[in-house]
């Protein structure tokens, strides 16, 4: 995984929101010998664009706003994102917390330090994502592990019927409509609430 990560570094997609500086300039020559593709952008943006895989963020105080409204169009889908900081300070403390920023960079910006940082965010990046799409497959399963008890529930009540009949019957019927059981159970659950609706109706 290492070293795969090392690899895929150059050819990323990298956008660095930086004064247009020297030190800003030195910034984009440091990532395109790394081997990156560098776009920059200043002022700060109010939304991070989807077409990037990483994102250096020059932190200031008195930027504070613009940092702020930026990081509030953060989602799970954000590209992976690096502070830049050249003062520890609270304040500044602060706002590198609240950008949940995976690697910090500190002034003045040094390529090896900066090489390091970049394969340390990407990692811990690609772990979120991991996680996250774990958690997301766990979430489903659960779901669909609850229709299908909300469906055996309703056969055992309707046709009186055992707790391994109705679950028998809920597998019968998937096979035949070629349907996956948490499918049919949904299906199940939805006719008889239509059952139920057009009863209270009448």
């Amino acid at each position: 995984m290492s070293i795969q990560i090392l690899r895929d570094i150059k050819g990323l997609r990298v956008l660095a929101i930086h004064p247009s500086d020297e030190e800003g300039r030195q910034l984009v020559d440091h990532l395109k010998r790394i081997g990156c593709f560098v776009e920059t952008t200043w002022p700060i943006p109010e939304a991070l664009p989807e077409t990037v895989d990483l994102v250096l963020l020059a932190i200031e105080q008195e930027d504070r706003d613009a940092l702020q409204k930026l990081m509030k169009t953060m989602t799970d889908a954000s590209p992976t994102l690096i502070a830049i900081v050249g003062y520890e300070n609270p304040a500044t403390l602060a706002l590198v917390l609240e950008s949940e920023a995976l690697a910090v960079v500190e002034r003045p910006i040094k390529p090896f330090g900066l090489l390091t940082q970049i394969a340390l965010a990407r990692s811990l990046w690609i772990d979120r994502k991991e996680r996250s799409r774990r958690v997301r497959k766990l979430e489903r399963k659960l779901t669909g592990l609850q229709q299908i008890q909300k469906a055996k529930t309703i056969l055992m009540a309707g046709q009186n019927l055992s707790e391994d009949e109705a679950f028998q019957t809920i597998r019968r019927q998937a096979m035949a409509k070629r349907l996956s059981m948490e499918d049919m159970a949904v299906a199940i659950i939805r006719a008889n609430e239509l059952l139920n609706f057009k009863t209270n109706d009448a």
